[in-house]
C-alpha cells in the first residue's frame, strides 16, 4: 500500500512546502516554556504575548527566519556573584517559533510588566478573478 502524502495528492498541486511545514512543527519539541497567548485584536491583526518575567530586553531576540517568527531568550549567568538559599525561579534559555502565513507581517514588539507583546498584521486579500485564454495548438 502506498502512503499518500499531502504533496503527492493529485488535487493538491504546489503544497509541498505546507507538508514540510507540518512535519517540522510536529517534530519541534516546544515544552510549553515560556507560556504564551495569541489573540485576535481586529479582523486583520493579531497579538502574541509571551510571559518572560525575569528577562531584560537585551536578553531577548526576535527574528524572522524562513517565514517563521522566532523568539529567543538567554539570560546572562550571574549566579557566581550571588548566593541563593533557594532558587525556584528558573533562568533557562528558550526558543519559541510561530509560523507566519503569506501576507502576515510582524509589527512592533513591546515589553510591559514581564510580558512581551508582538503585533502582527495580515494584508487584506485581493479578490482577483483571472481568465485564462485558450490558444489553438
Amino acid at each position: 500500500m502506498t502512503k499518500l502524502t499531502l504533496g503527492s495528492h493529485p488535487y493538491l498541486l504546489g503544497f509541498e512546502q505546507l507538508e514540510r511545514l507540518l512535519e517540522r512543527n510536529a517534530k519541534s519539541g516546544n515544552e510549553g516554556y515560556p507560556p504564551f497567548n495569541i489573540e485576535q485584536t481586529s479582523d486583520h491583526s493579531y497579538r502574541i504575548t509571551l510571559a518572560v518575567a525575569g528577562f531584560a530586553e537585551s536578553d531577548l531576540s526576535i527574528t524572522i527566519e524562513d517565514r517563521q517568527l522566532v523568539i529567543r531568550g538567554r539570560q546572562a549567568d550571574d549566579s557566581a556573584e550571588r548566593v541563593f538559599l533557594h532558587r525556584g525561579i528558573a533562568a533557562r534559555q528558550f526558543q519559541r517559533s510561530f509560523v507566519l502565513a503569506d501576507g502576515v507581517e510582524v509589527g512592533e514588539a513591546v515589553m510591559e510588566n514581564g510580558l512581551l507583546h508582538i503585533d502582527l498584521t495580515r494584508a487584506q486579500p485581493d479578490t482577483v478573478v483571472q481568465t485564462i485564454k485558450i490558444n489553438r495548438g
